[in-house]
């Protein structure tokens, strides 16, 4: 599924780092970050998040909930949440449902060999609901940037 900027965000449901269950229409009435990562812990996945919390008041102020999402599992997430000291949610998508419904999961490629994973990927989504930014090219030491633009 290829989604557009102007159509209305796939609604989930879908567990945090604590267990609990969160639907996105929940925020209905808010601007969403909803960034899709690969790994938790990895350079380029802690470097991102680490701008979003360095840059958390900011986008606080403009009006965001900002939610990140992997495969990885909650026990994952809440464990690097804790280290990074991070001050948003991360949503487990173990089973990939989210993922599939925003077109993330992909065919990618390192030194030659083919496998799935997540293409790091960030949805700006208006408080009607709808897409209002999809952001493919992350630049995950300046990704707060990327969205307040």
């Amino acid at each position: 599924m290829s989604l557009e900027v102007g159509q209305l965000a796939p609604d989930f449901e879908a567990k945090i780092e604590t267990g609990a269950s969160i639907h996105l229409s929940d925020y209905r009435g808010k601007k969403v970050i909803l960034y899709f990562y690969p790994k938790d812990a990895t350079p380029g996945c802690t470097a991102q998040a680490c701008n979003l919390r360095d840059n958390y008041d900011a986008l606080l102020k403009a009006g965001y909930v900002i939610f990140g999402i992997s495969s990885d599992d909650e026990k994952s997430h809440k464990k690097f949440i804790e280290k990074q000291n991070l001050p948003f949610s991360l949503i487990a998508d173990t089973d990939l449902t989210v993922h599939h419904a925003y077109g993330t999961w992909v065919e990618k490629s390192m030194y030659g060999r083919a496998y799935m994973g997540t293409a790091r990927t960030t949805f700006v989504i208006d408080a009607a609901g709808k897409i209002a930014e999809i952001i493919e090219k992350v630049d995950t030491k300046n990704h707060t940037a990327q969205v307040l633009k």
